[in-house]
């Protein structure tokens, strides 16, 4: 029997609540006092990716909300919706739900691109930008056509997501096997532990979750040759004006280094690059002690050097 959305609702030194954003209901996941600090998830997670980082966050004087991206956990599952500048207007309007004009945005992997996106649509709602695991959308882009044996070959599963219907079975059959595998094959040896894997399964077969999942990559990939693709990508050479933390995991198999290496040509405000060593693709959860003091020591940095 598949889960529900209860599933997701974990305990811990937070609270759950529902914000409406544009027409849409989003499970955020709040913690702390202070500066808003809003936390995107990726793929194929769901907010409790950033449940180490709710705590020191919060510790450090912040507000930490961490939420369910649109398809995924208890947030609502529309049927259309999983293009980039959608996904950005879905944050920025849910800062201002919140109660804010603006916020540090700090996304991974799909919340990665997402975040990118918002301060180029929006460039008022991001005060600080941290992206993880995750190069600006046109050095992504350019990537998989010019590197054809390092990252468009390290993007094959994601390329096969493509397909309709099977890559949702595929997915989901056995009790969401594959997100488990997906999970060890991108990280570093050792993580995930076998609960935190099943935690993440569990969220997976929630219904609709695969299918709204899936089609985040269905966009990207079948956007590139149409009108909107191209739109996009023209926005997006616009420089991003909100100072800017690059974290990547010096072992990351899913996105190279050499991919997000570059990204700074995209940034005009101050811009850090830090390689983490002895991380995959998820180094907010496989390293959370060396993450947390490399985000933390650069936010309070009043004059972020490049």
């Amino acid at each position: 029997m598949a889960p529900d959305e209860t599933a997701v609702h974990i305990e811990g030194p937070w609270t759950h609540r529902a914000v409406h954003a544009g027409g849409t209901r989003f499970h955020v996941v709040e913690a702390g006092e202070g500066p808003l600090v809003l936390l995107l998830h990726g793929f194929p997670q769901f907010w409790w990716t950033w449940r180490h980082q709710l705590v020191s966050l919060a510790n450090a004087g912040y507000r930490a909300v961490a939420v369910d991206l649109r398809g995924y956990g208890g947030s609502d599952k529309p049927p259309r919706g999983y293009d980039l500048p959608t996904l950005a207007a879905d944050a920025t309007g849910l800062i201002r739900a919140l109660g804010e004009t603006g916020a540090i945005v700090v996304g991974h992997d799909w919340g990665g691109l997402l975040a990118w996106t918002m301060a180029v649509l929006d460039a008022k709602c991001v005060r600080r930008l941290v992206v993880v695991s995750a190069p600006h959308p046109l050095r992504l882009r350019s990537a998989l056509v010019t590197d054809p044996f390092g990252q468009l070959k390290a993007s094959g599963r994601r390329i096969g997501f493509q397909l309709p219907l099977l890559p949702e079975r595929q997915l989901t059959r056995h009790d969401a096997a594959l997100v488990g595998r997906l999970l060890d094959a991108w990280s570093r040896p050792g993580w995930p532990e076998p609960a935190e894997s099943r935690t993440y399964r569990e969220a997976f077969r929630i219904p609709a979750v695969a299918h709204c999942a899936l089609e985040y990559h269905r966009w990207f990939g079948r956007s590139q040759l149409r009108p909107d693709g191209r739109r996009y990508a023209r926005t997006m050479r616009t420089e991003v004006e909100a100072p800017t933390l690059q974290l990547h995991g010096a072992l990351d198999p899913s996105v190279l280094p050499r991919t997000a290496q570059g990204s700074s040509r995209y940034v005009a405000a101050p811009y850090r690059w830090r390689l983490l060593e002895g991380a995959g693709h998820f180094p907010h959860e496989e390293i959370p002690d060396v993450f947390d003091t490399e985000v933390l020591g650069w936010l309070n940095d009043p004059e972020p050097d490049r």
